[in-house]
């Protein structure tokens, strides 16, 4: 075979035993091990059920229990009850993807277990807005591939090269574009918030933004190149108590520097309840420094 064919065989050998089909209620995807007795998919593959069955391609069949979803990210934790899983699949980390990269999705479309489709990374950086009752938010980083996807392809791997598993995927968006949930740092403290409890807290400020260029003679004095500028700052929220206005442009947020809204986001969880939080922005051509109390994000 030729170096292509022999990675996506490596990378389907490695991860096709460790990738089950998922059904839940009615409903039915895919899900990956990623920890002794435990699996991950998509929040929305298991909607509001405890529970379901997972049937591997070796005939294996094992019962779980919802150990906790959180639709804000879209990722559900899977619990087995009973019986052995497959060892688990090696974690990587998407934040060193790079376009063009070849990537590998492994799940069950169509209710075709085992199967296995190959492309490249098309696009990073991609946003997934997301909802669990009147909360709202973006999935930010989302990856971007060519690799076909179908229905039953949620919550199934998107691996590299070396099968280190760097995506849940979790879309269909069009003919040849699909998107997958990262696998980073943020992900893996959703998982873990979830094996705890059960469910994500997280701290809300009431900001949307999108990243913009800090101007040169700022960007010269402070070595900063990129901020989030504000778009919307929600009416009542902890941004709007704290003086945020509707075009500052966020340079640091708990005294870090800021370029999109995953830089905000991921100080945003349950500990950051309640906590003043100092944020630095540039408006109108001055630094303007002010804290916010975050306050709980409630369904």
């Amino acid at each position: 075979m030729d170096a292509y064919s022999e990675t996506v065989s490596a990378v389907a050998a490695e991860l096709t035993g460790r990738v089950a089909a998922v059904r839940v209620g009615r409903g039915s995807g895919s899900a990956v091990v990623v920890a002794p007795g435990e699996l991950l998919t998509n929040a929305h593959v298991v909607g509001t059920s405890g529970r379901g069955r997972a049937d591997f391609a070796d005939g294996s069949q094992v019962e779980f229990d919802v150990a906790g979803a959180d639709p804000l990210s879209d990722l559900a934790l899977l619990r087995a009850r009973a019986g052995d899983l497959a060892d688990p699949a090696t974690l990587g980390d998407a934040d060193g993807l790079v376009v063009g990269q070849l990537v590998v999705a492994v799940g069950n479309p169509l209710g075709l277990a085992g199967s296995v489709t190959a492309g490249v990374v098309s696009a990073l950086g991609r946003s997934l807005p997301t909802r669990s009752g009147a909360a709202g938010r973006v999935v930010e980083d989302v990856i971007q591939t060519d690799a076909a996807l179908n229905p039953g392809n949620s919550g199934g791997a998107l691996a590299d090269h070396r099968a280190r598993v760097v995506g849940i995927n979790t879309a269909v968006a069009g003919v040849g574009l699909g998107l997958a949930v990262p696998v980073n740092a943020t992900t893996l403290r959703i998982v873990d918030a979830l094996r705890a409890d059960g469910r994500v807290r997280r701290a809300y400020l009431g900001v949307v933004g999108t990243p913009a260029p800090v101007p040169a003679a700022v960007a010269d004095r402070y070595g900063r190149r990129n901020g989030l500028r504000l778009v919307e700052v929600v009416d009542g929220s902890p941004a709007a108590a704290a003086g945020l206005r509707r075009g500052d442009l966020v340079l640091d947020v708990g005294r870090r520097a800021v370029e999109d809204a995953q830089g905000i986001q991921r100080q945003l969880f349950g500990e950051a309840v309640g906590v003043p939080l100092p944020v630095t922005v540039l408006r109108n051509g001055a630094m303007v420094d002010v804290v916010a109390v975050p306050t709980e994000l409630r369904p």
